[in-house]
């Protein structure tokens, strides 16, 4: 192998997420954003970094006209991105065996559209360059271990790849990052449906190792995040806003800026106390109002007489006259939040897009 100049991406970006439903009936999982970024994003970006360009994305039928729109031909991410309908999700398998008209014989790196990870993937491609396996799987150690694909090590080495297993002999999971060569669509190919229908990326491998290829491990050395729920999804926010670097392009109006804070173009703070990290996004509207710290308000989100932290906010939302800090909170895209006659003492919510709550 020559480094990354022969390697292709393969982003999954099906699946219905069921998860984090309200918001996923109306968008695709992989489009909600972590710090004003969708998720699928950082993953393009992961890939470009290390040097691949020429990534195909698995797109459902039904979410895939929005994913297609949002990343467009990959020019914005300097990639040339191919679009490659999956007609139901039966399987990372059966993902790669949909793909191989794209992938060819090319060796390649998967990655699932929904994880973040620390650091990118140029570590795991210089080696899989060096040491030429013909699958290198990345790993992170986790605390319940029976709702991940799970990885046995003998000296050092994988022996055994179990889905989810009842009683599991290691703590060892299966992190959203996989490398392999063209061997992978053979393997994929003799693989049973498990018991609940799908052909598992799990089996695939564990037939590599049986097979006698070579299948080498990383562990994980930063922080890694599936956001399929509402709690990861606000970590890797909180995660991400960690690194920010703030800037003001915004206009400030007897309002007070503490910390890593970037107010994008457009954006009006009057009155308001914004403690980052955290991040404001283009047109917004924040009026007495408080931002505590790991908060992400979309473009043209109005906060107006209320308080929030550790929040999302997506495009056009809006929270106005509360009287009860809200946190911990995810609100669709053009939700509506808004003080009823009585509130309360605690909120956490989880709104749909084009929601209205009025809360008594």
């Amino acid at each position: 192998m020559s480094g990354a100049s022969n390697l292709k991406g393969l982003i999954l970006s099906g699946g219905k997420g069921t998860r984090l439903r309200p918001i996923t009936y109306t968008s695709a999982k992989q489009l909600v954003p972590v710090a004003n970024t969708p998720v699928l994003f950082f993953g393009i970006r992961s890939m470009v970094e290390a040097g691949i360009s020429e990534i195909g994305i698995i797109i459902a039928p039904e979410t895939g006209g929005e994913i297609r729109e949002a990343v467009g031909d990959g020019s914005q991410f300097g990639a040339q991105v191919t679009f490659i309908e999956q007609d139901s999700p039966a399987g990372l398998a059966h993902a790669v065996l949909t793909a191989e008209p794209f992938l060819g014989s090319d060796p390649f790196v998967m990655y699932l559209g929904d994880n973040l990870l620390q650091g990118g993937i140029k570590g795991l491609v210089d080696r899989f360059s060096a040491d030429s396996p013909d699958a290198l799987i990345l790993l992170t150690e986790v605390d319940d271990p029976q709702s991940f694909g799970i990885v046995e090590l003998e000296d050092g080495k994988v022996a055994r790849l179990v889905e989810k297993p009842k009683e599991p002999k290691s703590n060892l999971a299966l992190v959203g990052v996989y490398l392999f060569t063209a061997q992978i669509h053979d393997a994929a190919r003799a693989i049973e449906p498990s018991p609940r229908g799908e052909l598992e990326i799990t089996d695939a491998i564990q037939h590599l190792v049986n097979t006698g290829q070579t299948v080498l491990s990383e562990v994980v050395e930063g922080w890694w995040k599936d956001t399929g729920k509402l709690a990861d999804m606000l970590e890797a926010n909180r995660l991400v806003l960690d690194t920010l670097h703030g800037s003001n392009r915004g206009t400030l109006i007897d309002s007070e800026v503490e910390g890593r804070v970037v107010v994008a173009e457009g954006a009006v703070l009057e009155r308001a106390v914004v403690r980052g990290p955290a991040v404001i996004g283009e047109g917004a509207r924040i009026v007495d109002a408080y931002i505590g710290p790991y908060t992400a308000i979309g473009e043209g989100c109005v906060v107006d007489h209320a308080e929030l932290e550790n929040s999302i906010l997506l495009d056009g939302s809006s929270i106005s006259h509360m009287d009860s800090r809200v946190e911990g909170s995810l609100i669709g895209r053009g939700a509506k939040v808004e003080r009823g006659p009585k509130m309360p003492s605690a909120i956490r919510l989880l709104i749909g897009d084009s929601s209205h709550v009025r809360l008594p």
